[in-house]
């Protein structure tokens, strides 16, 4: 049995969420749920699961612990008796249900769940009492975390949900005053309040106990609010790390804090950390071997392409073509190998290791014998090691883009160039030279557009192959050394704006170019005619080719835009190039509605291009030019470059690629690398004032307590949390298996009618959007509200059991239900049908629906409405539908309330910031005239914001104010505007993102980061009000839209006709 300690021996750290009765403590740590006594020692084991069970709490009397388990695909409420035993399961629903409590009789556990909300998957609370057959939804219209006080008559809780709990100093618009509900008035009280972060509140006689960062080290602590005396005192006094959770009794609070537990005696006002020592097998924290050819990527092909190199899961593989098996050539399982490159010459495999702590050059043989280990210039993190020719150098780039050339030999790094900007794309694609004397890459110019550049060793000066005036991108060499080809396009345009809406829809199209090198090298696309051989012709055709001249690439810079032409391949989405045997490239076409590239094989003596390869999502061509490694499909395979295969030909396979996997060892590896890459990628070089080498210091004796991935996201969490920044997720990894058979909807609201479950409402489908699928609403089906399903597969269905607990397994296939408008089988009919696994689309459409509705109702036609759930492609759809289709209305609202942000929403204001300039007349019907421009919306325009727009939804309101469109009505925006992208994957497939980007405004300072969009207008949506039918925030947008609109309408009438014609013009 292994245990967790330290070596200050304070006992097992990673403690979690504690719930206290009496004298017994329970917690999470590794995955399941475990109890100790009040004053620490040996925990025991309550749960042990291939899932992740979290959120325990005691009920009142201390014989039981409900829990969320993440068992079956799903998280749902479980309850176990104290000492332990099978749990028994409590909830069916898809939707996560997370614990919070019981009420104060221990009748019923008090959960929260997004499983009916629209348009966003915001929470709100549940009671279910152990033995019920469904859950019962609390009035309270949001919540986050909270509970019910002691006369279970009043409900104290955190509003809304705050994205990034590990976000320290977090002071953007979802920091939010902890409410008290009265539940039978509704009407709420509001603690005292600093604009602070306020969260966790639990109640134990007149007081509520919270956790406030409010004081002026921003540490979070607990605090006291006696709500009988209104009176407010600070409990802790950390001042190091955080209290995170906690939980009281009555008599004891404790709280999770540093990693460890810690208890306060109310009475005696003492306090004290406890030393829990957690003792058990942890399977999860074990060697274990994994296969992991799935994880293949960044893939290379040897010499002659008899066996291919791969990256998998940190490790470095080799895989024969045909005979043999695979090789594990890095066998370190505590240091991430990527990117394998094969030198040309077969005897050296070169990849970058970070076994040192840095990343370093590793060059070893095919066998993966003796290694040498080179250092590189900077520590950073580099991409993808090309060898020369001659197998003597290679080059590669690094985070910031610099181009570097090594010397294998001596180890001298040489910096040859380094990209202008850091897009999400890394575009450069540095290439050899047939001979090895030059690099081609493609650079980014202050136009954004992309120019090839050819760069000489010799020279030491690159030579610009382009202009400028097309974007210009993936040069390769023709294996002969006379040509290199590219693709460029000019219609990039709008992409440059690579982050702006308004560059959506515009796909590029790119012709592919051959650049004759040298002035005295003919054209190879020169007209041909047939004519007959002579003696004197073959003779010298004969001693051409027999020469044995070593190859030399020669760049003439005079004259080269002349010699510049187009291969004779329509334009289209190309997306890559790749070089095969002489006079022969590869062209990698986008194709819209299908996956991965299509690869057309180009040959110069032909001037045709035929098909390759369908489906690739990789292709790398060997050195010699007569093999290819391709990804298509999901299948790897190896194939001549002679001819193009037939589907399956060269087949190799990765299934049964293994490698030991020793998980505290990669937990430190992943550990450091998040540190690293946070070091290596941030927007910015001071750590918004951080020490980074410090909080690594803080943070990393955590990590010898991790015995479980989740356990190492938390740890992540918190230590970029230091940042105190936005975008700074953290996620996924090797987590045990929990995939189960998932449950299915019917895209309804049930409720109990006797002992039967009858239809309260059916939520319709579209037929325009085939993703949106109604099950109660096919055609024939003929289900309707009121109906009484009686029978799901021929199990009869009453409300004494879950009612969506027979549709475990069913989402995605058909199933036959037995419906009838009685409660009786007396009648009924059988209807199939099939459940979907999320009902979120269809509630979602509801929900705008009948916001629409209501504003043409109250604005009387006046006013249309708009709902934009985020700055990505959806919100695009959903406004091009929405606005223009209702620009007949005098004014609009947009509301961008849980918008969850994707690109920069410039296509948006631009739209609506539009003017109207003139008309042109319409000569039919009533002459309505058409509006120049002829799409807009004339009238005033309201937006309404919340807490939960950020990102995207953060800049759209930024924007809307900046161009003085109109009134923002609501509350503050989230304050996230920092962007993400560009960083490198952990080696198990974990996320970590680190804002890559930061938005500062026209006066050069920092903007809306940590801070949201204040509203013009600010408007709370109180509990009653909600819970009495209304949202205040739309009717004061209505309001104030018709304030603005205009008296009479822009749109004129067509005036008289003109008198133009000569003979028509009166005499004088």
């Amino acid at each position: 049995m292994a245990h967790a300690q330290s070596g200050n021996d304070a006992g097992t750290r990673l403690l979690q969420t504690p719930s206290v009765q009496g004298e017994t403590v329970v917690f999470a740590y590794a995955g399941e749920i475990w109890r100790t006594p009040l004053n620490g020692g040996d925990a025991e084991r309550l749960t042990s699961f291939a899932g992740v069970a979290s959120n325990p709490q005691l009920s009142p009397d201390g014989s039981q612990v409900a829990f969320s388990g993440r068992y079956n695909g799903q998280t749902d409420v479980y309850v176990i008796p104290v000492e332990g035993g099978p749990p028994e399961r409590l909830t069916y629903h898809p939707g996560t249900d997370t614990v919070q409590g019981w009420t104060p009789d221990g009748s019923q556990i008090v959960f929260a769940s997004a499983r009916d909300s629209a348009p966003a998957s915001y929470q709100r609370f549940w009671t279910i009492g152990v033995g019920d057959a469904t859950p019962d939804p609390l009035p309270i219209p949001r919540g986050d975390v909270g509970g019910f006080g002691p006369d279970g008559e009043r409900f104290v809780y955190q509003p809304i949900t705050r994205w990034q709990d590990h976000w320290r100093g977090y002071r953007g618009g979802q920091v939010h005053p902890i409410w008290i509900l009265d539940m039978e008035t509704y009407e709420h009280t509001e603690l005292p309040f600093e604009g602070t972060i306020d969260t966790q509140p639990v109640w134990a006689g007149d007081t509520v106990y919270f956790l406030s960062d409010r004081a002026d080290n921003m540490v979070m602590n607990v605090y006291a609010y006696n709500v009988a005396d209104e009176s407010l005192i600070q409990v802790t006094e950390h001042t190091e790390f955080d209290v995170k959770s906690l939980d009281v009794d009555g008599s004891t609070l404790v709280y999770e804090q540093g990693g460890y537990l810690h208890r306060h005696d109310l009475q005696q006002d003492t306090q004290a950390q406890l030393e829990v020592t957690v003792r058990g097998d942890f399977p999860w924290a074990r060697e274990q071997w994994k296969e992991v050819g799935s994880m293949a990527t960044n893939a290379d092909l040897s010499p002659n392409g008899v066996r291919a190199v791969i990256e998998a899961r940190g490790e470095i593989f080799t895989v024969p073509a045909e005979d043999g098996s695979w090789r594990n050539l890095s066998q370190a399982s505590d240091a991430a190998d990527r990117y394998p490159a094969w030198s040309p010459d077969g005897s050296q495999i070169a990849w970058f290791t970070d076994r040192s702590g840095e990343y370093a050059l590793r060059i070893t043989n095919q066998q993966g014998g003796e290694a040498r280990s080179i250092p590189l210039p900077n520590d950073v993190f580099y991409y993808r090691p090309q060898w020369s020719p001659d197998s003597e150098r290679l080059l590669f780039t690094d985070t910031d883009r610099n181009l570097w050339v090594l010397d294998v030999e001596s180890e001298e790094a040489t910096r040859i160039d380094q990209d202008l900007y850091t897009p999400p794309g890394r575009t450069m694609n540095p290439q050899w030279s047939p001979d090895g004397e030059w690099i081609a890459y493609a650079k980014r110019l202050d136009s954004q557009f992309r120019t090839v550049y050819a760069y000489s060793l010799e020279d030491e000066e690159a030579i610009a192959m382009s202009d400028g005036m097309a974007d210009a991108v993936n040069p390769v060499w023709d294996a002969s050394g006379d040509y290199l080809y590219f693709m460029a396009s000019t219609d990039y345009g709008l992409n440059t704006g690579w982050l702006d809406m308004s560059s959506y829809e515009r796909p590029v199209e790119r012709s592919v170019y051959l650049t004759v090198l040298d002035s005295d090298t003919p054209s190879p696309l020169l007209p041909e005619s047939d004519e007959e051989a002579t003696s004197d012709s073959e003779e010298n055709g004969d001693a051409d080719n027999g020469s044995d001249e070593e190859m030399e690439v020669r760049i003439d810079p005079e004259g080269l835009a002349q010699r510049t032409l187009a291969l004779d391949l329509p334009a289209r989405m190309y997306m890559s190039l790749d070089a095969g045997p002489a006079g022969t490239v590869f062209v990698g076409e986008s194709v819209p509605n299908a996956p991965g590239l299509r690869i057309h094989q180009y040959q110069l003596d032909t001037r045709e291009a035929q098909p390759f390869l369908e489906g690739v999502t990789q292709f790398e061509v060997a050195h010699s030019g007569e093999q290819v490694l391709y990804q298509a499909m999901g299948q790897w395979g190896i194939v001549p470059t002679a001819q193009p295969p037939s589907p399956g030909d060269g087949a190799i396979d990765l299934s049964g690629v293994q490698m030991p996997v020793t998980p505290m060892a990669e937990w430190q590896q992943i550990f450091d690398e998040a540190w690293r890459f946070h070091r290596d990628y941030l927007y910015v070089e001071n750590y918004h004032g951080l020490d980074w080498q410090n909080i690594y210091d803080l943070y990393a004796p955590w990590v010898d307590h991790v015995r479980h991935r989740e356990d190492l996201n938390y740890v992540l969490e918190l230590m970029v949390g230091e940042l105190s920044l936005g975008h700074t997720y953290v996620g996924g990894g090797d987590l045990p298996s929990t995939e189960g058979p998932g449950t299915g909807l019917l895209g309804a609201d049930l409720e109990a009618d006797g002992e039967r479950y009858r239809i309260e409402r059916i939520y319709d489908g579209e037929a325009w959007n085939p993703d949106l699928n109604a099950p109660l609403r096919a055609p024939g089906i003929n289900v309707e509200t009121g109906d009484y399903i009686l029978a799901v597969e021929g199990r009869p269905l009453t409300t004494d059991m879950n009612p969506y607990a027979p549709f475990e397994g069913t989402a995605g296939r058909p199933v036959t239900l037995l419906v009838n408008d009685e409660p009786t089988t007396d009648g009924a009919r059988e209807v199939m049908v099939e459940p979907v696994d999320s009902e979120s689309g269809l509630r979602t459409r509801a929900w705008i629906e009948s916001n629409r509705r209501y504003v043409e109702e109250q604005s009387n036609g006046e006013l249309g409405y708009v709902y934009v759930p985020n700055t990505a492609q959806a919100g695009y759809d959903a406004f091009n539908r929405y606005y223009f289709a209702q620009q007949d209305h005098g004014g609009m609202v947009i509301d961008e309330r849980f918008n969850g942000g994707g690109s920069a929403a410039d296509y948006m204001v631009d739209i609506m910031s539009r003017e109207l300039h003139g008309f042109f007349n319409n000569p039919i019907a009533e002459r309505t005239p058409f509006t120049t421009p002829g799409a807009g919306v004339w009238g005033p325009k309201v937006l309404i914001a919340n807490e939960a727009a950020g990102s995207g939804g953060d800049l759209l309101p930024y924007l809307f104010r900046r161009m003085e469109i109109g009134p923002i009505v609501g509350r503050r925006t989230w304050g996230g505007l920092v962007g993400i992208w560009d960083t490198p994957p952990l080696l198990d497939g974990g996320t970590l993102t680190v804002p890559r980007g930061g938005f500062f405004d026209r006066d050069g300072n920092w903007a809306v980061e940590n801070e949201g969009v204040s509203p013009d207008i600010p408007v709370v949506q109180t509990p009653r009000e909600v819970i009495e039918g209304e949202d205040p925030q739309l009717d004061r947008a209505i309001e104030e839209a018709m304030m603005r609109l205009p008296e009479e309408d822009p749109v004129l009438d067509e005036p008289a006709p003109p008198v133009r014609a000569p003979r028509a013009l009166p005499d004088e």
